[in-house]
C-alpha cells in the first residue's frame, strides 16, 4: 500500500493569524505531499513496501545506504505528528496527568517551556525540537534534519518544527517569535495528553 498526504486536522485557514494558510498550503501541500512521493517511489518493489512507517524510519536510521528513504520516511511521519501538535485554539498551560508529569519531570511548566522554547531557538540549521518520554522520564530533545527520536527507543510527545519553511513566510527570521507563539496560541495539549496515557 503506498502512503498517502493526510488530511490537515484543521481546516487550511484555521490557524490563522499565527500560522497562515499560505504557509500550511506550501507546508503541507509541498513540502510534506513531496516527502510522500518521494517515499513512495523510493520503496516501491522492495522489500519495505508493505511495512509501516515507523518500521521504516527505524529499519532504515544509521544504514547511509538507505538515507534517501530514512529522510523522506522520517520526514513524512513528523509532519503527519507535527500537525496534530497544533489546533485552533491552542496554547496555554497542560492540566491533569500532563501537568503533573510536567511538574515532576522539570520542576515547573516555565521550566520546561524554557528548555523547549531553547531546543528549538538553538538547533542549528533545520530540524525538530521534541518533548519524548524516555524510559519513564519527560525530556527535551533536538534532532537535526530529518531525525526521529523513535530511532532511540524514545516516544514523541510533541514536536516544533524549525525548518524555515514551517515559519519563514509568517515570521522570517524570527524563529524565536514563532516558537514563543507556537507555545502561546497554538500547541495543542490535548494530543499531547492523549500520548502520554497512550505511552505510561
Amino acid at each position: 500500500m503506498a502512503f498517502e498526504l493526510p488530511t490537515l486536522p484543521y481546516a487550511q485557514n484555521a490557524l490563522e493569524p499565527y500560522i497562515s494558510a499560505n504557509t500550511l498550503s506550501f507546508h503541507h501541500g509541498k513540502h510534506h505531499n513531496a516527502y510522500v512521493n518521494n517515499l513512495n517511489n523510493l520503496i516501491k518493489d522492495t522489500d519495505l513496501a508493505d511495512k509501516s512507517l515507523e518500521e521504516i524510519v527505524k529499519a532504515t536510521a544509521n544504514d547511509p545506504a538507505k538515507a534517501g528513504v530514512f529522510n523522506n520516511a522520517a520526514q513524512v511521519w513528523n509532519h503527519s505528528f507535527y500537525w496534530n501538535c497544533m489546533k485552533p485554539g491552542g496554547g496555554g498551560t497542560p492540566t491533569g496527568a500532563l501537568a503533573d508529569k510536567i511538574n515532576a519531570d522539570f520542576g515547573s511548566f516555565e521550566q520546561f517551556k524554557a528548555e523547549l522554547s531553547n531546543a528549538a531557538a538553538t538547533q542549528f540549521g533545520s530540524g525538530w525540537a521534541w518533548l519524548v518520554l524516555d524510559n519513564g522520564t519527560l525530556k527535551v530533545v533536538k534532532t537535526l534534519n530529518a531525525e526521529n527520536p523513535v530511532t532511540k527507543g524514545q516516544t514523541p510527545l510533541l514536536t516544533i518544527d524549525v525548518w524555515e519553511h514551517a515559519y519563514y513566510l509568517d515570521y522570517q527570521n524570527l524563529r524565536p517569535k514563532y516558537i514563543e507563539t507556537f507555545f502561546n496560541s497554538l500547541v495543542n495539549w490535548d494530543f499531547v495528553a492523549e500520548n502520554l496515557a497512550a505511552a505510561l
